[in-house]
């Protein structure tokens, strides 16, 4: 069996990938918990308690959790998405019992310590002006708004600074029993490991988590109208974000999503890239990718120019996706995409943390596994006529706007008129 499975009494699900020609493992404790499952008076929660397990549990300081890692040569970091959050190490292989640990406790026994709170209020309001500094973050955070409107997916992982200095100790603990639950999580390990070690060390430090007091929650994203939103900065660039439909985490026709989003514009070869790059001389950044979500999902355009410029580059990126709409893939374009496509699905998995990243996400959003052969072979499948079928059904539709620099406003106003 490719993968060792394992769901405990709790709902806890356990995905483990053995890989024993490496001496590395990595290990992941995932929470289903994101800014799409916050409450309107939760904004940018799910990311503050990320933070603030680091701050101490029953066990650490924030001193030793940081020692206990260093001291084996070992990584911990945390990250928070829309519909997730993950605790994850990656050490030598003997190392994996302290790296499981460490994870666990983080997540089951912070302490929440009020004085670290106000402290760390300072931190994630630094982070989120950072966000605000950075329009190649910011324009994207505006397009979530202009495409989906005023729903959980469109809010700002992050929060708001106001909503985070009003945040006391009850809110987060109120959070973190709500939605740190075992039937909410998933723990993921992938490298050099024993699987009957690992089973003990389940029992260890999770076999006495209890999954009482989860609340309901889930995703509800409704279909709105596109938009275009723009936000006044004074910065030497226009940048440019559009949105077209896109397709949720679990539809199986990602990977034609991600086949032509190779052509369109996720690649140096791709139509955009040279079009507006190569050819036009417009713009030193652009791009394209699509994001899937549990219920939605939207496939983005990004470039940055400067404001002489922005709505030729605005043509022109509506130009070739009236030509792929309306011509589709060549052959050649479709059997490079398809190798590189491919190529990068075995690139991206040759390292431990990268498969145990795969495996978790997989397991806790869609509640399954898939293994390496199985993607190479899906990818083989993709026939030619179903990406083109799909290419004129989302870059047919209307698409949203998002720009922020100087005389964003009415850059907008000729953009869409």
């Amino acid at each position: 069996m490719p993968f060792d499975l394992l769901t405990l009494p709790s709902g806890l699900r356990v995905v483990g990938e053995r890989i024993p020609h490496f001496r590395s493992a990595s290990v992941g404790l995932w929470i289903g918990t994101g800014s799409q499952h916050e409450h309107p008076n939760e904004a940018g929660l799910s990311h503050f308690l990320e933070h603030m397990v680091f701050k101490g549990t029953e066990r650490r300081n924030a001193r030793q959790i940081a020692e206990e890692m260093d001291a084996v040569g070992g990584q911990l970091n945390a990250f928070t998405s829309k519909e997730c959050t993950c605790f994850y190490a990656k050490v030598v292989d003997e190392h994996l019992p302290l790296a499981m640990d460490v994870v666990c406790d983080l997540a089951l026994h912070p302490t929440f310590d009020a004085g670290e709170l106000e402290k760390e209020k300072g931190v994630v309001t630094e982070e989120i002006a950072m966000a605000e500094d950075t329009p190649e973050d910011l324009v994207h955070e505006i397009l979530m708004l202009a495409h989906y409107g005023d729903q959980p997916v469109a809010r700002p992982i992050l929060g708001t600074a106001e909503r985070i200095e009003g945040y006391r100790r009850d809110d987060l603990v109120r959070y973190w029993s709500a939605m740190y639950r075992p039937q909410n999580a998933v723990l993921s390990i992938a490298g050099n490991y024993d699987w009957d070690r690992v089973r003990e060390l389940i029992d260890e430090h999770l076999g006495a988590w209890r999954p009482e007091g989860m609340r309901e929650h889930g995703c509800d994203t409704r279909p709105v109208a596109p938009t275009a939103l723009a936000r006044e900065k004074e910065i030497e660039q226009t940048h440019i974000c559009m949105g077209f439909p896109g397709l949720a985490i679990g539809d199986d026709r990602n990977y034609e999503l991600s086949l032509f989003n190779s052509v369109y514009g996720g690649a140096m070869s791709s139509r955009l890239f040279q079009k507006i790059r190569e050819e036009s001389g417009l713009a030193y950044t652009v791009y394209s990718y699509p994001n899937a979500y549990t219920d939605c999902g939207m496939l983005s355009v990004y470039a940055a120019t400067n404001p002489d410029a922005a709505v030729r580059v605005h043509d022109q990126i509506l130009e070739e996706t009236r030509k792929m709409a309306e011509s589709g893939l060549t052959r050649e374009e479709f059997s490079m995409a398809r190798e590189q496509l491919k190529a990068g699905s075995i690139l991206g998995s040759e390292s431990t943390s990268a498969r145990m990243q795969t495996n978790g996400r997989r397991m806790l959003l869609l509640n399954e596994t898939r293994t390496e052969s199985e993607v190479i072979d899906r990818v083989n499948a993709i026939r030619y006529e179903d990406v083109n079928d799909l290419m004129r059904e989302l870059l047919d539709a209307p698409n949203s706007l998002a720009l922020v620099g100087k005389g964003a406003k009415a850059l907008a106003d000729q953009m869409t008129k």
